[in-house]
């Protein structure tokens, strides 16, 4: 009868393969179970290893995607990374995190962290690659939103400044109906205002963007069922298509648009209602296509007709108030021909006592009589003193220092500043301190006050044009990073123009290697 014999060695050497085996088992159940997509390839970039982790990723099963090329996965502009790739892992180098776009089964792209590292054989000879990539689309998405909520912070900050400190109601509604068809993507904007004239009549009017004023010409909107919700102060319309909107196509004589009037299909209507409650407008934004407006276009309006609304009841009690103040000065006017009807009889009493005096002091020592008109002279003075008047004007070096007062601080000294004097009425020295602190900052984040060595240049002169007198001023950069001209209007370029939109008023870039040059110029009244 055969027996078999097994020995403590065999036992030994049987325990050593079992142990052997469920780590490999362990390891590959590890693999399997990753949520990462776990790959191999050969150097030729045909893929040999497939995980569950990347069926869930990629959406191809293993069956289909083992022997394909590993090019199925990467988007046509992005295959010369493989080639990359390659060429690092067969000297033997490691990619590590590598941010990326490859394409699902279904053709979508999905956004991937890449860690690539060669497989070596026993001699250290490189035969293959393995491939770890992770899903990254919810971080990158994220990433994506606090970015978009950041931007959004600082536009709105950007309008607020720009409209609030301008206290003309046109200007205001101008640069909000450029603004939010820029920011909305409307094909083409307006608002519609209601205002009170000096005689508390009220009507209304309208400003354009992205449209020709001749390309509106059907009138005022009329209380139809779409306009209506809006001028009431009822909330947003926001619609895909407006044409098939249930509200739309009621109302006589048109039945919907006229013939000829501007395409809209994406509709937009936010109101601009008062802290008081009073609605004092609205802001419409349409676009030829469907569905160009969503929800975050509707936030992002609604938040600036918030900050018209501020901006417009501003505008409304400065004019209010200048209205009183011309009540008051049209009051004044009279005491102010009484003055200098006074100033006038004052001065020929004086002349008269002085006429007066030479005859009655001949005889007397000169010293006397040269005290006695020096006297006479000094009650002239303090008399035309009285009655002068100087309010509205600033001084051009005054407003210049104000403005770069903060960046000075910061920049140790680096600004060259020289010009004659020169007197500015109190709006153009407003709009001038705007403009040079806007400058100022873009300077400090690119410009020569961002290194160490950088210097500013501030320089103007008063010129003499044939209607009216000019203030032409330059801001000179040198000495900082090179500067090259941007591919679009940037936010702060665009609020320069529009705060010196006016007659006689203008701004100028030039963005020379070596700095930025910008020439400003300004009516003096």
């Amino acid at each position: 009868m055969a027996s078999e014999v097994v020995t403590d060695m065999d036992r030994d050497e049987e325990s050593e393969q079992s142990g052997a085996m469920s780590a490999a088992d362990r390891l590959a159940a590890i693999i399997e179970s990753s949520d990462d997509a776990i790959i191999g390839k050969t150097l030729d970039g045909i893929i040999t290893d497939w995980n569950a982790g990347a069926e869930r990723i990629f959406g191809y099963p293993a069956s289909e995607i083992v022997g394909a090329s590993i090019l199925t996965l990467i988007p046509d502009d992005r295959r010369s990374e493989e080639d990359e790739i390659i060429a690092r892992l067969k000297k033997g180098e490691r990619v590590e995190h590598f941010e990326t776009l490859r394409r699902r089964k279904d053709g979508s792209l999905i956004s991937i962290s890449l860690t690539a590292s060669p497989i070596k054989a026993a001699d250290g000879r490189v035969i293959g690659a393995s491939k770890i990539a992770r899903d990254i689309t919810a971080r990158k998405q994220t990433d994506a939103l606090v970015t978009q909520h950041s931007e959004r912070l600082q536009t709105l900050y950007r309008v607020a400044s720009e409209i609030s400190r301008d206290l003309d109601l046109d200007r205001i509604v101008q640069a909000v109906t450029d603004i939010g068809t820029e920011l909305s993507g409307a094909k083409f904007g307006a608002f519609f205002y209601n205002v009170t004239d000096a005689a508390g009549e009220s009507y209304q009017l309208y400003t354009l963007s992205g449209a020709a004023r001749e390309a509106f010409n059907f009138g005022m909107p009329r209380n139809t069922a779409v306009f209506a919700p809006t001028f009431a102060g009822e909330g947003v319309i926001r619609s895909d298509d407006i044409r098939k909107d249930p509200r739309y196509g009621h109302s006589a004589p048109h039945y919907g648009m006229p013939a000829g009037h501007l395409p809209v299909v994406s509709y937009l209507a936010v109101p601009v209602t008062s802290v008081s409650g009073e609605v004092l407008g609205g802001l419409f934004f349409a676009h030829d296509e469907p569905g160009k407006f969503t929800a975050d276009t509707e936030n992002l309006v609604s938040a600036i007709a918030a900050q018209t609304a501020v901006a417009m009841d501003n505008a409304r009690l400065h004019k209010a108030a200048q209205q009183e103040i011309e009540q008051r000065k049209r009051a004044e006017e009279s005491k102010e021909l009484l003055l200098h009807e006074l100033k006038h009889r004052v001065k020929n009493t004086l002349a008269t006592i002085q006429a007066m005096a030479m005859q009655t002091f001949r005889q007397a020592p000169r010293a006397e009589i040269e005290t006695f008109n020096a006297r006479l002279f000094a009650l002239s003075d303090a008399h035309d003193l009285l009655t002068q008047r100087d309010w509205d004007v600033v001084d051009v070096m005054h407003i210049v220092q104000r403005a770069i007062s903060p960046f000075e601080a910061q920049a140790a000294k680096r600004f060259e500043i020289k010009g004659p004097e020169v007197q500015i009425s109190g709006e153009r020295a407003l709009q001038l301190a705007m403009v040079l602190h806007e400058l100022g900052t873009n300077a400090v984040k690119y410009g020569a006050l961002s290194n160490l060595t950088g210097m500013v240049t501030i320089a103007w002169e008063r010129q003499n044009g044939d209607n009216f007198d000019f203030l032409k001023l330059r801001w000179i950069e040198t000495g900082g990073p090179e500067v090259s001209s941007p591919d679009r209007k940037g936010f702060g370029s665009r609020m320069i123009s529009r705060a010196l939109r006016g007659e006689g008023c203008g701004a100028e870039f030039d963005f020379r290697p070596e700095g930025l040059c910008v020439q400003l110029g300004f009516t003096l009244s």
